[in-house]
């Protein structure tokens, strides 16, 4: 018995070693992507591939680091939302390209595309810090654009781009108008043990019931569950429940969280959608429950935007 337990703690000592070392020495590798295996880092296509009207934006964060985005503007000219939107954590901006062309054709709006540092053509190298700030360059030189209406930005963000925007919405109330996330998580820490199952006992957020004794040695916590009830802006929540990465039980656990502080959110599931193919399997539905969340939250009935949905608009309007 004495040897069984002797043998049982060491493994569970090993197992802790082993958790630490691969902590430290992998972790941006496994919460940063920007390469996908056997893709240049470069782009593979420009928006002008698609036809998209679209200049270059070079920008610096607060600490200097040079930043690569696309600004994509709606031709014809409309003044409808500029979208900021934020990606995934695996691959470019490039690899979004066609959803934002079928999101500006559905959504008849503006979208602003941000390489984090270290993506793209963007120097440096990625951590939650530097993209934060990364987040908030982008959003400050939209707010100085004379050829948007700055009443009316919303940010999109997907996986590690919701967590992104999650905090940038927080920190700034009075420039983002709303905020949209789609298949995001709870936090990095509540990841950890879905992407290597032997750390689940080490770490976790708050969402989890795990000692937690490694959560110190994890740099990138994007804890979106602690922040996401200090949001004031409504919030659209978008989950796929086939996700495949994220349990789409973290997008209820947060929507949870939020609507305890602010009513003004909406939670909308998609029975078929996977992590990265939601806005596909959605087909109509998807776009048209984001159309009807602007329309109702942002009152967006200009020139720009058709009339079909001005009935759903206030159906939309009595549920929120």
């Amino acid at each position: 018995m004495a040897s069984w337990l002797k043998a049982l703690i060491y493994g569970a000592g090993g197992m802790a070693v082993v958790g630490m070392a691969a902590l430290v020495a992998l972790q941006e590798r496994l919460v940063y992507v920007p390469v996908l295996p056997g893709l240049a880092r470069a782009y593979a296509i420009t928006p002008a591939r698609l036809r998209l009207d679209y200049e270059d934006v070079w920008l610096h964060s607060s600490d200097g680091v040079r930043l690569h985005s696309w600004f994509i503007k709606h031709s014809p000219a409309c003044r409808g939302p500029t979208i900021l939107f934020f990606q995934e954590n695996a691959g470019n901006i490039a690899h979004r390209l066609e959803f934002v062309r079928l999101m500006m054709q559905r959504l008849q709006c503006n979208v602003f595309m941000l390489s984090y540092r270290g993506y793209g053509e963007s120097d440096g190298y990625p951590s939650q810090h530097g993209i934060i700030k990364d987040a908030q360059a982008a959003l400050d030189h939209l707010t100085q654009r004379n050829d948007i209406d700055t009443s009316r930005i919303v940010v999109f963000g997907r996986s590690l781009g919701g967590a992104v925007g999650t905090v940038l919405a927080k920190n700034n109330p009075d420039k983002v108008s709303a905020l949209i996330l789609e298949n995001t998580f709870t936090s990095i820490l509540d990841m950890a043990g879905i992407m290597l199952p032997f750390l689940k006992w080490f770490i976790g957020g708050s969402a989890s019931s795990g000692p937690k004794v490694l959560n110190f040695l994890v740099r990138s916590p994007w804890s979106t569950i602690d922040i996401i009830g200090q949001v004031k802006q409504p919030i659209l929540f978008l989950s796929g429940l086939q996700d495949e990465l994220v349990p789409p039980s973290h997008m209820r656990i947060l929507y949870d969280k939020h609507v305890e502080h602010n009513r003004q959110c909406m939670f909308v599931d998609f029975p078929s959608g996977m992590h990265m193919d939601t806005w596909i399997s959605g087909g109509d539905r998807y776009w048209r429950t984001i159309q009807l969340y602007l329309d109702s939250k942002m009152t967006l009935h200009s020139q720009c935007v058709t009339s079909t949905y001005t009935s759903d608009a206030a159906k939309i309007n009595r549920i929120w």
